[in-house]
């Protein structure tokens, strides 16, 4: 039967679709489209990427791919910034290169900044903390640290030599980025350690309360106030472990429980004639970690260095194989202790 209705009531549903056709392949071109900021799109492939490629096993034995030549050459580019007491340009310059091996190897880095009283008037002291998220495309979670594993970056101020502070700074410094590299090969151990790169560890005249260890006793005291000095089960400083005839000096008033873990580990990879004890304490940064924050700390330290304070602290004085000694022996106890 014809359509006897009048064409004003015809449906206009063809019409209406045959419009929306234009529109609607115009928004579809547009969620297939990348995104017009090239930024963006990169960063929304890389973290795509990261959410789809699986994780790749942590090596069994970590401590093998510490890698003593690659510390060595980051103790090097440490040292090639000249003396770098706190303050200097130089320190900064330093600073740099530490956070940017950090960045390349997936680490979260914070700049603890602050200013201390000195025999040489207020200065500024800046110590660097990483942390490492346990899983791809996600932040650290600044409360599943169990341990801390520092260094100092500065070097002492002279007037009268220019001192480089190869063993004393650099070779600790160069050492914890290279442990920075291989932790991040096992992220769940790597997510409970917390790196801190302290600054003004060496005093402007001589050690006393107020003189020296400023960036320890800051971050000791950070911790204190925050409460997140509970977290942390012991704490583990690099200080002067590069030296060609290592030989590291355990404080005598070490933790008795650090100790015997760290000779394990030494008796464990054959290196435990490289390790032995001091017959008296050692005033370091491992103090205020100790006394403040209350935290177990355990310095591993070489302190049978006869260019200790001396324009003959430079690079010839380093050693690859001294550098890979420590960091393996201390691999193989961070992975004994954080199962």
């Amino acid at each position: 039967m014809p359509d006897r209705r009048p064409a004003s009531f015809r449906p206009a549903l063809p019409w209406l679709c045959l419009g929306l056709i234009p529109l609607l392949l115009d928004a579809c071109n547009r969620s297939a489209s990348p995104a017009k900021n090239p930024a963006e799109a990169a960063a929304l492939a890389a973290t795509k990427a990261q959410e789809t490629t699986p994780a790749r096993p942590a090596p069994a034995e970590l401590w093998k791919h510490f890698d003593g030549a690659r510390a060595l050459a980051a103790a090097k580019a440490q040292i090639d910034c000249g003396p770098r007491p706190a303050g200097s340009p130089a320190l900064e310059t330093a600073r740099g290169l530490i956070l940017e091996s950090l960045r390349q190897s997936g680490w979260t880095t914070e700049l603890q900044q602050f200013v201390e009283p000195t025999p040489h008037g207020p200065k500024t002291f800046v110590n660097v903390i990483a942390r490492f998220a346990s899983k791809p495309a996600s932040a650290p979670n600044p409360a599943s640290q169990r341990a801390v594993v520092a260094s100092h970056y500065d070097t002492k101020s002279f007037s009268s030599i220019a001192f480089l502070g190869a063993n004393d700074g650099a070779s600790s410094t160069g050492a914890l980025l290279e442990l920075a590299t291989t932790l991040a090969l096992d992220p769940r151990l790597a997510s409970q350690i917390e790196l801190v790169f302290f600054d003004g560890e060496e005093a402007f005249q001589q050690f006393t309360e107020t003189d020296g260890l400023y960036g320890s006793r800051f971050y000791a005291r950070s911790l204190l106030h925050s409460g997140r000095h509970t977290q942390f089960q012991f704490a583990l400083l690099w200080d002067m472990i590069g030296d060609r005839n290592l030989s590291i000096t355990f404080p005598l008033d070490s933790p008795k429980d650090l100790l015997l873990g760290l000779y394990a580990s030494a008796d464990a990879l054959q290196a435990r004639p490289s390790f032995g004890l001091f017959d008296r304490p050692i005033l370091d940064d491992h103090v205020p970690l100790r006394q403040i924050a209350r935290i177990p700390a355990i310095d591993i330290i070489d302190f049978d260095y006869a260019a200790w304070h001396t324009a003959d602290d430079t690079l010839s004085q380093l050693s690859a194989e001294s550098l890979q000694t420590v960091g393996k022996v201390t691999l193989h106890f961070l992975k004994q202790r954080l199962p």
